[in-house]
């Protein structure tokens, strides 16, 4: 082979079939040793019985007619043997190749999983970022300190300055202490302003954060409030002075504009054509809540039960031959994720 002849790639599946024609043309053989022993007894049989017929003249015919039934048979056991013991080695090569063939993908489409949970990882660590710098904006401050018009209508238009450089997020909500929103980073889009949203799990987390270092997240959901929206909310205090020990005056929330950026990544996973067409790659939360899904289908609908036995990652197969791979958020920088998995599903 030159230098630049390139290298075939070679696959478990070429290992798997190549051992399935070795196993078939082995047996093939030993039917065919054993239709030629079948044939040579019957040649020894019909040699005797001539070499009887011919008395005293036959007798050293005879002789040698049983040693070639003899021989005959012996080979019969050999190919017997032969096809046993190498009956049993393939069976076993089999086994091992196809058990190296799932550990192989299931690892990779562990490997897969892994990838996209910290991809979400990544990009939501962000987000709590983001959200602890701008609650210490000066013009979040003062209009959460004194929510008089002016400067609710300034902090709108600061929030709109934001959105315009952050498209990632649908919408970013400045709350006073009791919940209500003042200011917003789309008014003309979503009338929010006024509306009470103490009740939502992200304030009530942000309520009772200590320190403007800390912050909150709650799990994905829908917003009623921006037209039904799957959000992803990131939410700290706005405290006096933009100092972190400072007292609390109100309440930031940023609106992670989840369903198109997580389908972006649970789209962008690799694998092949023939691959994606029988696989389905999911983001479920601690739960096991569907929160993306590469089909589109079953989000904040479906539960999925993973068979993790205790692990953080791994895979396993079903009876059917459907390859089950999961990872567990490992978390990023300060962003310890909230014990979501990404999880790849694939049909034999």
């Amino acid at each position: 082979m030159s230098i630049a002849e390139a290298v075939k790639p070679v696959s478990v599946n070429d290992i798997i079939a190549r051992t399935a024609r070795a196993k078939e043309v082995t047996n093939g053989k030993v039917r065919d040793i054993r239709s030629v022993t079948n044939m040579l007894k019957i040649l020894a049989l019909n040699a005797l019985i001539e070499a009887n017929r011919a008395g005293e003249l036959g007798r050293g015919f005879s002789v040698v007619a049983d040693e070639v039934r003899g021989i005959s048979t012996e080979v019969e056991g050999l190919s017997s043997a032969l096809a046993k013991e190498l009956g049993g080695e393939f069976e076993t090569l089999e086994k091992l190749t196809q058990d190296m063939a799932l550990q192989s993908q299931g690892a990779r489409l562990t490997d897969l999983a892994l990838n996209a949970i910290e991809l979400i990882d990544r990009n939501l660590y962000e987000r709590t970022c983001d959200v602890r710098w701008w609650a210490t904006d000066a013009a979040m401050v003062e209009a959460a300190a004194d929510p008089v018009a002016d400067r609710c209508a300034y902090a709108s238009k600061r929030l709109g300055v934001i959105l315009d450089a952050y498209t990632v997020y649908i919408d970013l909500w400045l709350c006073d202490s009791s919940g209500n929103i003042i200011a917003s980073g789309r008014p003309g889009q979503y009338g929010v302003a006024g509306h009470n949203v103490s009740n939502r799990d992200w304030f009530q987390r942000a309520r009772a954060l200590h320190s403007g270092n800390d912050f909150a997240v709650a799990d994905i959901t829908t917003e009623p409030l921006l037209n039904g929206a799957q959000i992803a909310t990131y939410a700290t205090g706005v405290r006096e002075g933009g100092e972190a020990d400072g007292k609390l005056l109100g309440i930031l929330g940023v609106h992670f504009d989840w369903q198109p950026q997580a389908q972006t990544i649970m789209t962008g996973i690799r694998l092949g054509d023939e691959e994606r067409a029988k696989t389905r790659a999911l983001l479920v939360d601690a739960s096991g809540l569907v929160i993306a899904a590469s089909d589109g289908k079953g989000i904040l609908s479906e539960r999925v039960q993973i068979k993790s036995e205790g692990r953080s990652s791994g895979h396993y197969r079903e009876t059917d031959g459907t390859i089950t791979a999961f990872h567990t958020t490992p978390g990023y920088e300060t962003y310890a994720g909230l014990g979501w998995r990404g999880v790849l599903v694939q049909r034999p």
